[in-house]
């Protein structure tokens, strides 16, 4: 279990790390602290993934605001300690809610039911990445702020290995989307989304569980950070809670 744990924070950290870098962002990977500030115009992107000691609290924010940027602290249980909420509170942040961290072997993943007239493909060049986009765009995170970012830095990370996204359709329109990050070996799942139109139809547990299959055989498990709406859905298809990540958020003021 210890091991999984520490798959599904690092796998997170990886992903951050390298889109961050991608974007643009100053990098910071020391004993003391792990960051990634500046690259994005997203808080959860902006984002601190390790630290150790209560100086660090005021140096990110320092390279927060010196990029006049919003940030966010992603705390896992190798980060907590002993007064550190207390800590960031004191420094300005403010609680935005936790993630489930969740993993399953990917050879024990449970198969969703079928739904009729769905494809789904690997996004493969900037044609099929623009499609992904515009779907993504229409009802995730920031929506289509947080949809742009994301193309723009997958465009220049390429569509190889360790990055693998995917494009649902439904009888022909795009629906759904999802990006693998293999990374800490084991397959990440992020930006699973499906248009509110289309929505309670089965899309996201399919298009998860087809990403999924394809890093069987690469990854052994399979690893997320799910919304509180997503946790059913991914219990659906066998993930089990391992752990918690809870997010602290800053917003530059004036």
């Amino acid at each position: 279990m210890e091991n999984v744990v520490r798959a599904v924070e690092e796998n997170a950290a990886e992903l951050l790390m390298a889109m961050g870098a991608a974007g643009g962002g100053v990098q910071r990977d020391d004993a003391a602290a792990r960051w990634t500030i500046g690259g994005s115009p997203i808080d959860y992107h902006n984002a601190v993934v390790g630290a150790t000691g209560e100086e660090v609290i005021a140096e990110s924010l320092a390279e927060l605001r010196n990029h006049g940027v919003p940030g966010s602290w992603h705390v896992g249980p190798s980060m907590r300690s002993d007064g550190l909420t207390e800590q960031l509170v004191a420094g300005g942040f403010t609680y935005g809610g936790s993630e489930p961290g969740m993993a399953v072997r990917l050879d024990e993943l449970r198969t969703p039911a079928v739904v009729p007239g769905l494809e789904i493909t690997r996004v493969r060049d900037d044609e099929e990445l623009a499609t992904w986009e515009a779907t993504l765009g229409q009802g995730f995170g920031e929506g289509v702020k947080e949809a742009r970012w994301v193309a723009e830095v997958y465009r220049q990370l390429g569509y190889g290995d360790p990055w693998r996204h995917y494009l649902g359709r439904l009888d022909g329109e795009p629906v759904a989307t999802t990006t693998i990050f293999l990374g800490a070996e084991v397959a990440g799942v992020y930006f699973v989304m499906t248009v509110p139109q289309a929505r309670r139809r089965g899309i996201g547990a399919a298009i998860t569980y087809a990403a999924l299959r394809e890093a069987d055989g690469v990854a052994e498990y399979g690893v997320l950070g799910s919304s509180p709406a997503g946790r059913s859905l991914y219990a659906g298809l066998g993930f089990r809670e391992y752990c918690t990540i809870d997010l602290y958020e800053w917003t530059p003021t004036g």
